[in-house]
């Protein structure tokens, strides 16, 4: 297939949504440029990709050159779980920084980031704090932008099935914040669009609003088991994640954390996309991993 719409750098390209990007951005007729610290972790989304430029973006003496010839930079650089010393203001800004500092230089039209819905709103969470630090510079930037802003991604709630399948799920709270989760598949698909269409901000639900306690009973209806949910006051969550930073768990914790204040607030937005938390408990509960 001949590629006309230019190409388009996607950082981030082996996490959980990065293969999902390549692919969408490459059906979409784009020339898909994959940015790796390991070009072999792409070797399952070779399909997709027409260049790979390997570099830490950390690092920006090895990025030189990442952006050239690129018309549109799309970022899914973050923390998940990595143990390798670096904080979120390593990784989820100044690493998105750098990224962004070339593509001004290289004169890239637009830069699309991959937020997270309510960020604004956690200022104690340190994840929510480096991402939106990022996000506001970028908005700022002399350079064209999009703003993506999940509600949550499917791969992140399997550890709720998970719970499950030992017994128990336990929730921060009441367990009745809502939120809309959406399949990485669809959350690529709708980057597409909103790139495309010069969109300045998206929150991106996916086709279904649940509450935690929902989420928790779907997965316990999934493994035809009773559900046995065990609710945490956010009080004493909040006391136990203060004792976690004081000993030095950060960024192990930093997803917890995250999950916790997002407890506390309606994580739900508009819907998009066609693939369900069922559909993914059930594949998650086949295969034993998440799905490709």
């Amino acid at each position: 297939m001949t590629q006309t719409k230019g190409t388009v750098l996607i950082a981030g390209a082996t996490g959980y949504l990065g293969h999902y990007l390549l692919r969408a951005y490459a059906e979409a007729d784009y020339t898909v440029r994959a940015l790796a610290r390991d070009a072999e972790k792409l070797t399952k989304s070779d399909l997709w990709i027409d260049e790979i430029f390997v570099g830490e973006a950390t690092d920006p003496e090895t990025l030189v050159g990442a952006c050239d010839g690129v018309s549109l930079v799309v970022s899914a650089i973050g923390i998940t779980r990595q143990r390798d010393g670096l904080t979120y203001l390593d990784v989820d800004y100044q690493a998105n920084r750098n990224l962004l500092d070339l593509a001004l230089i290289a004169g890239v039209k637009r830069f699309a980031y991959i937020h997270v819905l309510n960020a604004e709103n956690m200022p104690g969470v340190a994840m929510a704090r480096a991402k939106s630090k990022f996000a506001r510079e970028l908005k700022e930037a002399s350079i064209e932008s999009t703003l993506i802003c999940p509600s949550g991604f499917f791969s992140d709630l399997t550890e709720i099935l998970s719970m499950a399948q030992r017994g128990r799920v336990y929730l921060f709270g009441d367990g009745e914040a809502q939120m809309s989760p959406i399949h990485g598949f669809d959350l690529a698909q709708l980057c597409v669009q909103a790139t495309e269409s010069n969109a300045a901000h998206v929150a991106a639900g996916g086709p279904q609003t649940f509450s935690q306690n929902e989420i928790a009973e779907l997965a316990f209806a999934v493994l035809g088991q009773s559900p046995r949910i065990t609710h945490v006051p956010l009080w004493l969550s909040r006391a136990i994640m203060a004792l976690a930073k004081r000993l030095g768990m950060r960024t192990s914790i930093g997803p917890i954390e995250f999950f916790l204040e997002a407890s506390a607030l309606d994580m739900s937005a508009a819907a998009h996309g066609t693939r369900t938390l069922a559909e993914e408990f059930s594949t998650h509960r086949s295969t034993r991993a998440a799905p490709v």
